[in-house]
């Protein structure tokens, strides 16, 4: 049968389809059962999707002309100019299933309390991974550790168990001494209401008084006996007393990278008290075995040690991991959890709910985008509306079942953790042989394979079919410290995008198994972050392409008195508008998105351009650099220069000598750029996009030409350094000739 529809039926319809893809009406709030916690729409969605819509037909537009440009004059630099709006076009598009339906949650902690009992809460382990004793200081990472062991929180329901990969015996007399502090330092936070809990962040910010003065005292004492073990490179035996000699033996003839299983049980709540008689929380120090022979897969290895050697003793029901920079800033942070955990509506397929990263000790425009706000503030409330943010390896309380699997049946005992049965079982699942032939990795545990494990066990999870939430109270509940040094920054960040690429070429990829095996919207969101290296390519070409075209007196671009010239000017305006409106909403400041900005495009030509590079060796079958540690140390001098905000350039990196080589070339074609249109007709009209884009990133590139030719202090760019950059700033001239001229 044949209908036609009328022209009133159509116009509806179009309508009620325009409805649907705005999201206009009210998304009501939606409130759990039993009232722990709510979960609101953010009022932008409608916003976005109308954005979205026509900025995506712009951006067809972009690419057809793009086209029609290479069939009409085929060439080398049409066909690169076309990879790189074809790379922006792609994660532009993976990036709106991020802004489809952003969510805010709150929780009501208090109302939990009210009808739950603290005797019934589920037992937490909390996990604390470190690797190197003089980049990762053992007394900080003791002061993480004695922050969540304050947690207002049952004491027997807690366990701390700390990796040592560094199997440093300097790591573990921190841990002895931090034990004993903490019979003093629990009941001192409880009693006076203290709510920064860790030892190391509340006297670096509080000058003290009585009973406070003590306690600062006992902490110093402890923090000058740890400083001189770490200078000598060991602990002597007058650092100990007579009954803890036999502890530090089994570190005779060992090495970090050969070494057994070394396990100590430091405290036990059914044996162990404070000062005032209350029990204490489990603490477990954990080297695991490690074999030149045997992989050991990083963090995730380190991980799931801790997953089995607790399930041996403690077994919680939740797990919590953090960094061993990252402390308790809110003692009430696993309340604010169990309101999710505890909810029946959700409690069957969560998975975790991951805090966001905060950091503390950020310079006021944080010149090195440590914040990182995109990735642990706007695109987890972007997640959580689709299946829930990624886990960022940090600040996360999960689900044991989720990780271990419920075939797993539980091997836990009665018997005390110090007994030679369970220090036996422990031992076994700290070995190295213990996971060959096994499934952990893979599908149990924190997942291998990407040296982004936190990525990849996230992304598995909600392949799986759990869900997560994306907790974020007004407290915050962890705080954890920056790098001030910007190698460190984009060394870190190249390791990230080198385990990223791991996860998106490989058959895991988010763009296949994503979208398959979790949802279209999730799928799209991990794509985009696992991705993130591809940003190298067209920031280095519209760093230098347009730029050497300008020198040359190439046209790239249409012309101001071009119709396509708005078409670009929406796209570059449009784009960056809305994420200046984006960062401005999530409580961020102009200057740190300036910073924010400007990172996007250093991280692009380094981090991300070095990473693709190692990532791309390392599939043909070239060696390339492992995992490295972020160093916690930080020097004095350093540290003043980035209180006053001026950027660290001097070390002699390779990350610095691109920078150069692309400040130059800016620089330089602005200047000739300038000069041609002062003195020819027209210029301005056929090349405005060029010299915008070379004035453009020479404003980014402030900080490098200070440290290039004004500096005198430590932050300065090495001479070295700088020469190559203006070696490899000629050669990409000379090439650029060949390219327009010939």
């Amino acid at each position: 049968m044949y209908y036609t529809i009328g022209k009133p039926q159509l116009c509806i319809s179009l309508f009620l389809c325009v409805l649907v893809l705005l999201g206009i009406g009210k998304e009501k709030m939606t409130i759990s059962r039993k009232a722990f916690h709510t979960l609101r729409a953010s009022r932008l969605v409608p916003f976005n999707r109308a954005h979205m819509l026509l900025y995506f037909v712009a951006v067809l537009a972009a690419v057809y002309r793009r086209f029609d440009v290479l069939f009409s004059s085929p060439g080398p630099v049409s066909i690169v100019l076309l990879l790189a709006d074809l790379i922006f076009a792609f994660m532009w598009l993976t990036y709106q299933a991020l802004r489809w339906r952003p969510v805010r949650r709150q929780e009501f902690p208090d109302r939990l309390l009210q009808e739950v009992d603290p005797k019934e809460f589920p037992a937490i382990d909390v996990f604390i991974c470190t690797a190197d004793p003089y980049r990762e200081p053992p007394v900080s990472v003791a002061s993480t550790a004695l922050s969540v062991m304050a947690f207002d929180y049952p004491a027997d329901k807690l366990s701390i168990y700390v990796s040592d990969d560094g199997g440093s015996d300097i790591t573990l007399f921190a841990f002895i001494e931090a034990a004993r502090f903490a019979r003093y330092w629990l009941p001192f936070c409880k009693e006076n209401g203290i709510a920064i809990r860790s030892p190391e962040a509340y006297f670096r910010s509080r000058t003290g008084d009585g009973d406070s003065d003590k306690m600062k005292m006992m902490y110093q004492a402890m923090k000058e006996k740890v400083d001189i073990a770490l200078e000598r490179g060991y602990v002597g035996n007058d650092l100990l007393p007579s009954d803890e000699d036999e502890v530090f033996k089994k570190w005779k003839g060992i090495s970090r990278n050969d070494h057994p299983s070394i396990i100590q049980v430091l405290l036990e709540s059914t044996r162990d008290s404070d000062i005032s008689g209350n029990a204490l929380p489990n603490l477990i120090y954990v080297s695991r075995e490690k074999r030149p022979n045997s992989p050991h897969n990083f963090k995730a290895g380190a991980l799931n040690v801790l997953t089995r050697v607790s399930r041996t003793m403690s077994n919680a029901p939740l797990i919590l991991t953090l960094d061993c920079d990252t402390y308790s800033n809110d003692p009430r942070s696993p309340i604010h959890a169990l309101c999710y955990f505890l909810d029946p509506d959700m409690s069957s397929d969560l998975a975790f709910v991951q805090f966001p990263q905060i950091f503390q000790g950020l310079n006021k425009n944080d010149i090195y985008a440590c914040e990182v706000k995109r990735l642990y503030t706007i695109n987890p409330r972007g997640k959580d509306g689709v299946g829930g943010p990624n886990y960022v390896g940090t600040g996360c309380y999960f689900l044991r079942r989720a990780l271990q699997g419920s075939t797993l049946s539980s091997p836990k005992t009665n018997a005390s953790f110090s007994s030679d049965f369970t220090l036996k079982k422990a031992h076994e699942a700290a070995s190295c042989a213990y996971e060959a032939g096994s499934k952990w990795g893979s599908s149990i545990g924190f997942r291998y394979r990407s040296l982004s494990e936190d990525f990849h066990t996230g992304f598995h999870l909600h392949c799986e079919g759990w869900k997560s939430v994306f907790c974020y109270p007004e407290k915050p509940a962890f705080l954890g410290d920056v790098p001030q040094n910007l190698n460190d920054v984009l060394g870190q960040r190249k390791r990230w995008s080198v385990g990223l690429f791991e996860v998106a070429f490989s058959r895991y990829c988010p763009l296949t198994f994503g979208t398959m095996n979790a949802s279209l919207l999730e799928g799209l969101c991990y794509a985009h972050e696992a991705f993130w290296g591809s940003w190298s390519i067209p920031i280095t070409i519209y760093g230098l392409l347009p730029q050497l075209a300008l020198i040359y007196y190439t046209p790239l671009f249409p012309k101001v008195s071009d119709p396509w010239f708005y078409l670009y000017s929406y796209l570059f305006l449009a784009a960056y508008g809305q994420d200046l409106f984006e960062f401005l909403a999530a409580d961020g400041t102009f200057g740190r998105w300036w910073s924010d900005q400007r990172m996007w495009m250093i991280i692009g030509q380094t981090s991300y351009l070095f990473g693709t590079l190692q990532f791309a060796l390392k599939k043909i079958g070239i060696s390339a650099q492992g995992f490295n540690v972020t160093s916690k140390v930080i020097e004095d001098e350093q540290s003043e220069r980035y209180e006053k905000g001026a950027f660290d350039f001097g070390a002699k990196s390779p990350f610095f000598a691109v920078l150069g080589t692309v400040a130059i070339v800016n620089l330089s074609s602005l200047v000739a750029g300038i000069a041609r249109a002062a003195t020819v007709d027209g210029v301005f009209d056929e090349m405005f996009v060029q010299l915008f884009l070379s004035a453009f990133v020479a404003v980014n590139c402030l900080p490098i030409y200070h440290a290039m030719f004004l500096r005198s202090d430590g932050g300065k760019m090495p001479r070295k350094v700088t020469v190559i950059s203006f070696a490899i700033a000629g050669f990409l001239l000379g090439i650029g000739y060949l390219i327009f001229h010939i």
